[in-house]
């Protein structure tokens, strides 16, 4: 109740775009101020942009901070990223979906109409989300600033497609219990994980690569337990980068496949407990990513 009634005064607004003769829904968030930064927000499997709305504070920190961001829909709750069907737990998109086309479509139209700052566009994702946003970041990186994944890591195949035309600032925000998309790379415990995972540490080690960084960490910092109740902390890992291209870990010690933050993230909270693990409560995962966006360029 306390989540809905905040975003309540949250103006939201849903539209289509046909991309390819298939009409794309999304919902947009503008910012009074035009152009605006902007910020693409990439659901998980099985979720939609609508709950990426409710069930994250991304609306909350674009209204006070004067951001526009945008919550696309993936066609069967999915997204269409690099990876092959079995690095994929469940169905994927239907068959051809062009979901690099969609996303470059939707970001040049909140460009021309004068919503989007050409030059300051983010994009994130969670889980699936998150594979979407690399996928982005390696073909498209002429259209973004920075970007983030959250609960995801690279497989052979994500990472062999990797040929990004400039490099971006990155930041990562992975559990270290997720059933799903294992810390220690692998496959996950849970009954729906695939296999072919990299480590968070070798996924952070590319991106470091990729950015010219310095292989070793640069500094570790524990932050505050803010709450105990949670059964998780967060250790900050940040890399020696030439200016303009950081590459950032937030490492949720106990943490599951979830997103930190404020609001529960899922509809049934003790059941994704159950099946995804702990929630972290110390930060929360869109003031952290903006945080970090809102330095580039």
């Amino acid at each position: 109740m306390f989540a809905v009634a905040l975003l309540a005064a949250v103006p939201v607004h849903a539209d289509k775009i046909d991309v390819g003769g298939t009409d794309r829904s999304y919902i947009v968030m503008r910012s009074p101020k035009k152009p605006a930064p902007l910020v693409v927000v990439l659901h998980g499997k099985t979720q939609s942009g609508a709950d990426m709305v409710t069930r994250t504070a991304w609306p909350l920190v674009a209204k006070r901070d004067d951001f526009a961001v945008v919550f696309p829909d993936g066609l069967n709750h999915a997204w269409a990223d690099a990876r092959p069907d079995e690095r994929r737990a469940g169905n994927g998109p239907p068959e051809g979906t062009d979901d690099i086309a969609f996303i470059a479509a939707l970001v040049d139209k909140l460009v021309n109409d004068g919503t989007a700052d050409a030059k300051r566009v983010y994009v994130t994702g969670i889980s699936n989300g998150g594979a979407m946003a690399m996928t982005l970041l390696c073909n498209r990186a002429d259209l973004f600033a920075a970007g983030a994944s959250v609960i995801m890591n690279l497989t052979d195949e994500l990472a062999a497609a990797c040929h990004p035309s400039r490099s971006l600032p990155m930041l990562m925000m992975n559990g270290t219990v997720d059933p799903l998309i294992p810390y220690e790379g692998g496959r996950g415990t849970s009954y729906f994980a695939a296999n072919g995972y990299w480590s968070t540490e070798k996924t952070l080690a590319f991106w470091r690569g990729l950015n010219g960084c310095a292989a070793a960490d640069a500094a570790v910092t524990e932050l505050p337990d803010k709450n105990p109740s949670d059964q998780s902390t967060v250790t900050q890992i940040a890399s020696r980068c030439p200016p303009g291209h950081d590459v950032a870990l937030y490492r949720v010690n106990n943490g599951g496949h979830r997103m930190p933050g404020m609001f529960p993230d899922a509809r049934f909270p003790k059941l994704a407990a159950a099946l995804l693990g702990p929630q972290n409560g110390d930060i929360d995962g869109a003031e952290t990513i903006w945080a970090f966006f809102s330095r580039f360029p």
